[in-house]
């Protein structure tokens, strides 16, 4: 007996290091070194006859949250017989024919255990020759949609309060019930197995870059980009894009990155494509088939499969009531299940609503996204990135601003920059009327908005070798190359551009000022408050609002409205958090931007990191979860906290929020919450699960 006690200990502790072990901890987010335990009990036995048998059973459907029977029973079997489906089992009802003493106790003992635990319980239960042994209950894995369904039952039942109700669902749940799911009747055709990264269901036309991708959509047309990997390049394709499908990368790559934010359908990593980008093709490992633009593909980001074809898709029931209202979503319902997790839904989101301290804003940088915000609850927008609005055909003007070699030329460069830029401000005021919008001035390097130093480099020695060289090109080389920085992220960006280039912050607060007027003169009620990035130290905000009030102060007088409009800053470098106290003193509220923090206080490019080993140190322990899907509390964390305590240090009332990837992150919100942050802002699709999160938080501090 002792040899048989310490081989079966040492079988459970080496089960912590299998080959599948340290995946489901890296996805259930649990401690490498936080070890396992053995429990060791007196055995029962159910295989000793016809009056003897093993179960398991759940105080509820684990799958819908419906209150009733369920689980499964085996005459004459030990327990590892029902799980390892070596047998059909049997109904608890066939118990009931059974044993009927055996079972009416068990149904008693059910009701007891889930009364004591408030919760729907799991039970593993044993009959020897007619006596029923209780082996061990636990709290119940369930679906999202029973989880939300069970929580709100337990309430009627006064066995929780809603508070509590809040603490039993989570955001990643709700995330969960939120995305499109394929149609079950539809036929499948599967191509392969991926990383699931990002949930959904989307169906499209294989798109192999940007152009097409853009191009289909405006014509109507659904499609899924399909890289080898993606880059901040492949934005405008993403957004047309109905899905990504990229044939490398992981959970943190670009793509699964930005699909998230987007809630975009992502699926990740898979090695079984062969993507011929220039040729336009794609081959799957295997198959025989060439795929091409002609092609129709789907993709499952819950599941991370790839089908060949059309595989009918449809709006989950709890979309519908976040973009629609209950009332919409119930005549929309198909059966009194789906009414009840609808409902259900509602009523924790209403509570969330009602408790929660922190404000939910979004990212939003089109009247698109505002729209889609609000519907979703949000509650103004955290931040507009004005960068987006110089892209495509206005990426031009933005060149004839750099290249401008005389105050009259970057004067007309400027020109044809501000009514489209002022239109752009007009619409979005309009959609936000009433609520605060945080519009952050232009932020990236300098390089993005020129051609690539290679390509113009080999364009402009083949011109020069047929004769054909452009003197044009042969300038903006120069440029280029002027501008050429090793790490451009850390280079002439955010406020250092804008002091370095004459005309541009006022070209963006002129926009800004000019189209609030135009709202105010149309009975609009617009909230801008304009934010400053990449701020380290308080003399770069000193000037930057010094040129920000001298513009706000000729609009207000030209139009003959008051303009004052907060200036605040962004608090993205660890030295304007440590310094936050003087960097108070000019600054009227405070942002973090927490996706830049990140990088500058460990040091990490994102996109360089994600995909050389990011995913080594996850596995080594040195990161429970990258620092990119959930904030660093320590380190990062450390910093928001200098930055709060500092900038309240001068003062008290001061408000801050947070802007970057965090900010719609369930397990970050609940520490933006506990620093003392005022707001939180995210992607428009992720503002419910911010809702929701901040509720959680207040109920979790009300709690200790």
């Amino acid at each position: 007996p002792r040899s048989q006690l310490d081989m079966a200990t040492e079988a459970v502790f080496r089960s912590w290091n299998t080959e599948r072990a340290p995946i489901d901890r890296r996805r259930e987010k649990i401690p490498h070194d936080l070890g396992t335990a053995v429990n060791v009990c007196t055995m029962v036995f159910g295989n000793m006859g016809e009056t003897s048998g093993t179960g398991v059973c759940f105080t509820r459907d684990p799958s819908t949250g419906r209150t009733g029977v369920y689980g499964d029973y085996l005459v004459n079997a030990q327990g590892e017989d029902v799980v390892a489906g070596i047998r059909n089992t049997l109904s608890l009802a066939d118990l009931e024919r059974l044993d009927k003493a055996s079972y009416d106790e068990l149904r008693s003992i059910m009701r007891r255990l889930e009364t004591h635990y408030r919760d729907l319980c799991d039970i593993e239960f044993t009959i020897e020759r007619g006596k029923l042994w209780m082996l061990q209950t636990r709290v119940g894995k369930r679906t999202a949609a029973a989880a939300f369904r069970v929580a709100t039952q337990l309430v009627d039942e006064k066995l929780i309060t809603m508070d509590e109700a809040l603490t039993r669902v989570s955001g990643e749940q709700l995330t969960q019930l939120m995305f499109p799911q394929f149609d079950d009747d539809s036929s499948r055709d599967l191509l392969t197995r991926a990383m699931a990264a990002s949930p959904g269901a989307a169906v499209g036309y294989i798109a192999f870059d940007n152009d097409e991708a853009v191009s289909r959509a405006e014509k109507g047309d659904s499609v899924i980009l399909v890289r080898r990997e993606t880059n901040p390049d492949d934005l405008p394709g993403m957004v047309a894009a109905a899905g990504v499908l990229t044939a490398r990368g992981g959970k943190t790559s670009h793509a699964a990155v930005v699909a998230r934010g987007m809630g975009k359908t992502c699926v990740c990593g898979a090695e079984a494509l062969e993507v011929d980008s220039a040729a336009k093709t794609l081959r799957i490992a295997g198959r025989d088939e060439v795929l091409t633009s002609e092609d129709i593909i789907a993709i499952d980001g819950t599941t991370g499969e790839v089908f060949l074809g059309e595989v009918g898709v449809v709006d989950s029931p709890v979309m519908t009531y976040l973009r629609r209202g209950l009332d919409e979503a119930l005549k929309a319902a198909g059966d009194d299940d789906t009414r009840e997790l609808v409902t259900a839904v509602d009523r924790l989101m209403r509570h969330a609503d009602e408790v929660r301290r922190l404000e939910v804003r979004a990212n939003a940088d089109t009247p698109d996204d505002a729209r889609h915000a609000i519907h979703r609850g949000a509650q103004g927008v955290g931040l507009c990135r004005t960068e987006h609005m110089f892209l495509g055909e206005r990426k031009q003007f933005v060149q004839n601003l750099i290249l401008a070699s005389s105050d009259a030329e970057r004067e007309a460069a400027l020109a044809a920059l501000l009514p489209l830029q002022k239109g752009d401000f007009i619409q979005m005021f309009e959609t936000m009327n009433g609520k605060p919008m945080t519009v952050r001035l232009i932020d990236p390097p300098l390089h993005e908005f020129l051609p690539d130093l290679t390509e113009l480099s080999v364009k402009v020695a083949v011109d020069r070798e047929r004769g054909e060289l452009d003197p044009a090109d042969e300038e903006l080389l120069a440029v280029v190359r002027k501008s050429h920085e090793a790490n451009p992220m850390l280079g002439l960006r955010g406020v250092r551009l804008l002091l370095t280039m004459p005309g541009l912050i006022e070209l963006q607060v002129r926009a800004i000022a000019e189209a609030a007027v135009e709202r105010l003169k149309a009975g609009g009620d617009p909230h801008p408050e304009i934010m400053i990035p990449l701020i380290g130290s308080v003399r770069e905000l000193q000037l930057a609002r010094e040129r920000v009030e001298h513009v706000l102060q000729e609009v207000s007088q030209a139009s003959g409205y008051a303009l004052d409009f907060p200036v605040g800053c962004m608090i993205e470098l660890p030295r304007a958090a440590v310094t936050s106290a003087h960097v108070a003193e000019e600054a009227d509220f405070f942002s973090f931007g927490t996706n830049d923090l990140t990088q500058t206080t460990w040091g990490f490019s994102r996109d360089d990191v994600e995909g050389s080993f990011v995913g080594h140190y996850t596995d080594d322990g040195i990161f429970g979860v990258s620092p990119f899907e959930t904030i660093d509390t320590d380190g990062v964390g450390g910093m928001v906290r200098l930055g709060v305590e500092g900038g309240r240090s001068t003062k008290p009332t001061m408000k801050m929020g947070v802007c970057g990837e965090h900010g719609g992150d369930p397990e970050s919100i609940g520490f933006f919450h506990r620093v003392g942050l005022n707001y939180v802002s995210c992607s428009p699709f992720r503002v419910p699960v911010a809702r929701l999160e901040a509720g959680r938080a207040a109920v979790a501090d009300k709690a200790e």
